[in-house]
């Protein structure tokens, strides 16, 4: 009698690479191109901040690396967030978001205390000493789309509803107006400003009855007219808005910034003038340019080449974005996608408008470019939403 044996057959060990590249690997789920063009963007970034703070020897200590060694190591704990929430999740941060939103409102309330600072004529700041400072109102704009699309998809998600009711409507305003109505009062214009906006398009994205879209701007034109007529704003504030209005009405005082920034980009012609040698970036014409105006160091020293190359990563980004949101399986996650695409959308709008002109100068920065921990961090923990929600999306399928 013969006896056979069979070798067993044993799965061939996989490398680390293997793993990584596998069919059931995490990265295999992810949006591969909303992740490079987020990093191809801040890489950018980064180089325009060294450029722009290189030589300006008052802010950086004498030492010419010193913006850009704490730019990339903000860029890498904002990556750091992002894989956190791609961990941890959005849907598990949906039970976490009344905790959050807690956060983030005595975040913005602490600013009001005498912990609160002002940097650059914004009283928006917590210093947290050796050098650095959070700006919470940066946070607050996730904790108002995590917390309204827990609101507004609670019983659309449940199946109880095919789109939010009045009264998860209401609930949701209100949780968003507690934190702007404390940002009002710093006053911080630019981040108020970004919030509403966002207000806006998770409601367009949840499904609301139009007549409280319509009703809501009614009420916010109403709020801008008593901002106006209550002094809420600053002077310096109401003056941006009348150099908007009219920009040769004070091109040496209120007007400088803006009459700067187009000299500046319009100066860099199709490819610019080279990296590091733009005149008004070396001459330091242009204030805060490592930050609010860091557009015009793209326009000067890259060109119209390297500034487009800027808004297309963004025009990208903002591609994935509303491709995720679309395809979301849920309302909830729909919903933190589209805030999501609100945010980016207008904020890097606003920005590179006002270097332009076409917008008032509001004091926000360019997604992942500008120099900033909070915005960096906020920035990258809102990527993070978006990888979740496509990850989730695609096992659910």
């Amino acid at each position: 009698m013969t006896t056979s044996y069979r070798t067993p057959r044993y799965a061939p060990r996989r490398g680390a690479i293997g793993r990584l590249v596998a069919r059931e690997s995490p990265l295999r789920r992810m949006d591969l191109p909303l992740f490079l063009a987020a990093t191809a963007l801040s890489g950018i970034g980064s180089l325009l901040v060294w450029s722009a703070t290189r030589s300006r020897t008052e802010i950086n200590h004498g030492d010419p690396q010193y913006f850009l060694v704490r730019h990339l190591v903000n860029l890498a704990i904002g990556i750091g967030l992002c894989v956190v929430i791609v961990l941890l999740g959005h849907h598990r941060l949906r039970t976490a978001a009344p905790f959050l939103y807690g956060l983030a409102v005595l975040g913005v309330l602490a600013v009001l205390s005498p912990l609160g600072s002002t940097v650059n004529g914004a009283h928006s700041w917590i210093v947290l000493g050796g050098g650095f400072s959070v700006q919470p109102s940066e946070f607050c704009k996730i904790a108002i789309i995590l917390g309204m699309a827990t609101l507004l998809s609670a019983r659309v998600d449940a199946g109880e509803r095919p789109y939010p009711d009045g009264r998860a409507i209401v609930q949701s305003l209100t949780l968003a107006a507690v934190p702007i109505g404390v940002i009002l009062l710093m006053p911080d214009l630019g981040s108020t400003m970004v919030m509403v906006v966002i207000i806006l398009g998770v409601l367009l994205a949840s499904g609301a009855p139009r007549r409280w879209l319509f009703g809501l701007i009614a009420v916010g034109s109403a709020g801008a007219v008593a901002v106006v007529q209550l002094h809420l704003l600053k002077q310096y504030q109401i003056a941006r808005f009348a150099a908007f209005a009219n920009p040769a009405l004070d091109p040496a005082g209120v007007g400088y910034n803006t009459a700067q920034a187009r000299i500046a980009i319009g100066s860099g012609g199709l490819l610019g003038k080279g990296l590091f040698h733009g005149t008004q970036t070396t001459g330091q014409f242009v204030p805060e340019q490592q930050t609010d105006f860091v557009f015009t160091v793209a326009g000067e020293e890259l060109g119209f080449v390297g500034a487009g190359l800027i808004i297309l990563l963004l025009g990208v980004i903002l591609w994935r974005a509303c491709r995720i949101a679309r395809q979301a399986g849920d309302l909830y996650s729909t919903v933190v996608a589209a805030g999501v695409v609100t945010w980016f959308g207008f904020q890097g709008f606003e920005n590179i408008g006002m270097t332009l002109g076409i917008m008032p100068v509001a004091g926000i920065p360019l997604p992942f470019v500008s120099y900033g921990g909070s915005s960096m961090f906020a920035i990258w923990v809102g990527i993070g939403l978006l990888q979740s929600v496509k990850m989730q999306r695609a096992i659910a399928a």
